[in-house]
């Protein structure tokens, strides 16, 4: 992952956890719902990032890196946190999980055609390799391009 992929996602983690801390705050529209599930939203989105920023996640695509982060917050909500922390259970909460990482999968794809215009390399692209960066094509094998 190239360093403008390790700060985009540093600062989505960073966004997802302002907004999961200053969702008391928030008094408008639809205040139940988000002082409810605005939470596991935001957590949910700040998982996705987290996962797609570590080691194994950089290999990983866009599909897996979701379904990973899925993985975390539905089995979290599933053992009331793990066991380790103390979860209001609420079967919504499950809905609201896939919610957060929807936007952060659709977040990611519209940052990374960003990204792709202005030349840089996105995370979800750093475990791809072109055909062109391995040496490969129709007619010839990768690796069989003299060097």
């Amino acid at each position: 992952m190239t360093q403008p992929g390790v700060k985009r996602n540093v600062g989505f983690v960073l966004l997802g956890i302002a907004a999961f801390v200053l969702k008391t705050r928030y008094s408008g529209p639809f205040t139940e719902a988000v002082h409810s599930w605005g939470g596991n939203v935001s957590v949910s989105f700040a998982v996705y990032f987290m996962v797609a920023s570590s080691i194994p996640g950089r290999r990983l695509g866009r599909f897996a890196t979701a379904v990973v982060a899925l993985l975390v917050v539905q089995l979290f909500e599933a053992t009331n946190g793990f066991g380790v922390m103390t979860n209001v259970y609420d079967s919504v909460d499950f809905a609201a999980n896939l919610a957060g990482v929807g936007v952060a999968a659709a977040t990611d794809i519209g940052a990374s055609k960003v990204a792709r215009q202005r030349g840089e390399r996105t995370t979800s692209e750093a475990g791809e390799k072109s055909i062109a960066e391995s040496g490969g094509g129709e007619d010839c094998p990768p690796g069989s391009h003299p060097t």
